[in-house]
């Protein structure tokens, strides 16, 4: 336990019932939900899921979570991984924000709610997909509006950090580097 706690974890690869279920056998889950009570982490894709507060489209069974980030996901919200898609991500926060962000979507979860509460840090949207890059068997975004947190594809709260993709496909570091400045490096000063 002493190795988690001294740590900052990057949560994703798997998929993430065989993550929280690995982290159940081997006696971590709730060491880790201790841990994400104080240190930075970030999810992503399948991370994403076990840092929302709750998630739609579970296996049978349901879904064990970390929490953390105070959103509803749901699974596979774009579809198979047929449906796997890359889109250019404009990101504020990222050093040369005016070069795109090349966000790689498998499988992707998608943000369905943010749920606000003044019991814990705001709600950042870090970015969001551009419109008309929603992929085509996604038939209920036809117009998508820009306010729809389905459109939302990284977020902040606190020290942690959600992407809905895999940033760690690319050889661009910017949102490694995003997660070391806006996360783990004001938690050391705390």
């Amino acid at each position: 336990m002493t190795q988690v706690q001294d740590r900052k974890i990057v949560v994703g690869i798997l998929e993430s019932t065989t993550i929280a279920l690995l982290a159940r056998l081997a006696g971590l889950l709730e060491p880790l939900r201790e841990f994400s009570k104080a240190k930075p982490i970030w999810g992503t894709c399948a991370g994403a899921i076990l840092l929302a507060s709750s998630v739609e489209n579970t296996k049978k069974g349901g879904q064990e979570l970390l929490g953390g980030i105070s959103v509803t996901v749901a699974r596979n919200g774009w579809g198979s991984q047929v449906e796997s898609f890359e889109a250019p991500l404009t990101v504020e926060g990222l050093q040369t924000p005016e070069k795109p962000y090349t966000g790689v979507f498998i499988r992707a979860p998608v943000i369905l709610a943010l749920h606000p509460s003044s019991d814990a840090p705001p709600i950042q949207v870090v970015a969001r997909l551009p419109e008309g890059t929603v992929p085509k068997s996604e038939t209920t975004l036809t117009k998508p509006d820009p306010n729809d947190p389905r459109m939302i594809v990284a977020i902040r709260q606190g020290k942690h950090l959600m992407t809905t993709f895999h940033p760690e496909l690319t050889k661009d570091g910017r949102f490694h580097e995003y997660f070391v400045q806006s996360c783990v490096l004001p938690s050391l000063l705390l």
